[in-house]
């Protein structure tokens, strides 16, 4: 039998009973056609990058599958057909990951130092190098100065000349 993974994103207005219950749905599908679901992962709640079907949030749902590609295929299917799910894409693996998948080292790192996405100590990229003493500027101060010579009202303007 082939190993897949498959993730499937459900509407942001169900609630976590409901997307558990189309999990057990489809483990249900995989069981009868002669698979088995390993691990199931709810990623929970995340926004989306677009809205799908007037949806701006969904839930992620991760499943380990090992079973005859026509068991996936009626998955799928029925996926496809169901309004609850928004999308799913299913990747044909060598071997299933050991422990948890990328998406939860990332929650449980961000739990780990009590962050909440902010920009607390997160490294800068460029804002603490030393640039030293950059010198004096080439255009004059910012009063009007400088090479370019006084500043005088334009025409037709307010405060301007008449």
């Amino acid at each position: 039998m082939a190993l897949y993974e498959h993730v499937f994103l459900a509407r942001q207005d169900l609630s976590q009973q409901q997307v558990d219950a189309l999990v057990e749905h489809y483990k249900g599908i995989i069981t009868e056609a002669g698979g088995s679901v390993g691990r199931v992962e709810n990623w929970g709640l995340k926004s989306l990058t677009y809205r799908i079907n007037k949806n701006r949030k969904a839930y992620y749902t991760l499943m380990d599958i090992t079973a005859p590609s026509a068991a996936v295929k009626e998955v799928e299917r029925q996926q496809g057909l169901s309004e609850d799910v928004l999308r799913f894409l299913t990747v044909k693996v060598e071997a299933h990951e050991e422990g948890v998948s990328a998406m939860m080292q990332k929650r449980e790192e961000r739990s780990e130092r009590g962050e909440r996405g902010g920009f607390g100590d997160r490294p800068r990229s460029f804002g603490d190098r030393d640039r030293g003493d950059r010198g004096p500027r080439s255009f004059g101060d910012r009063d009007g100065g400088g090479d370019r010579g006084p500043r005088r009202p334009r025409e037709g303007v307010e405060g301007g000349a008449e």
